[in-house]
C-alpha cells in the first residue's frame, strides 16, 4: 500500500470559466492557471504521483510548455492513469476537500465525482469529494482563491 497527498490552490479571476473536477460552473469568476486551473483534479493528480513516487504536476506538465496551456485537466488525469498501469499500481481509494467560500459547490460533485472515476477508470465509490468554507477567514474566505486536498491510497 502507498499513501500520497496532494494539494493545490489558484486565484479567482474575472474573464475566465470555473472549472472544478472537470465541470464547468456558473460563477462571476474562474481560476486562473496555464492549464484549466482545476484546483481539484490538480490535487488528485499530486496524490497520485506522489504515492508513486514521481514527482508532481509540474514536472510531468510544465507551466511553460505550451502545450499545455488551457488544456484539460481531465486530459492530464489520464496520463497520471496511464502511468499507474506502467507502474502496476491500482487506486484503492481518493478522498478530497475543496476549500471555497462561493461559489456553492454541493450541487456538482455528482459530476465531478462520475468525471473523475471515468478518466481514471474506477468505480463512483472509490473516489470522495467534500466541499467546505474557510468561513471568512483568509485567501479562501475573502474569495480570492480556492484550495484543493487529496489523498490516494495505491496497491
Amino acid at each position: 500500500m502507498r499513501i500520497g497527498i496532494g494539494y493545490d490552490t489558484h486565484k479567482l479571476v474575472k474573464n475566465r470559466e470555473l472549472i472544478i473536477g472537470g465541470v464547468a460552473i456558473p460563477y462571476e469568476k474562474g481560476l486562473l492557471g496555464h492549464s484549466d486551473a482545476d484546483v481539484l483534479v490538480h490535487a488528485i493528480m499530486d496524490s497520485l504521483l506522489g504515492a508513486m513516487a514521481l514527482g508532481d504536476i509540474g514536472i510531468h506538465f510544465p507551466d511553460n510548455d505550451s502545450k499545455y496551456k488551457d488544456i484539460s485537466s481531465i486530459k492530464l488525469l489520464t496520463h497520471v492513469k496511464k502511468l499507474l498501469m506502467v507502474n502496476n499500481y491500482t487506486i484503492e481509494n481518493i478522498d478530497t476537500i475543496i476549500a471555497a467560500e462561493k461559489p456553492k459547490l454541493s450541487p456538482y460533485i455528482n459530476e465531478m465525482r462520475q468525471n473523475i472515476a471515468s478518466s481514471l477508470d474506477i468505480k463512483v465509490e472509490q473516489i470522495n469529494i467534500k466541499a467546505t468554507t474557510t468561513e471568512g477567514l483568509g485567501f479562501i474566505g475573502k474569495n480570492l482563491g480556492i484550495s484543493s486536498y487529496s489523498i490516494s491510497l495505491l496497491k
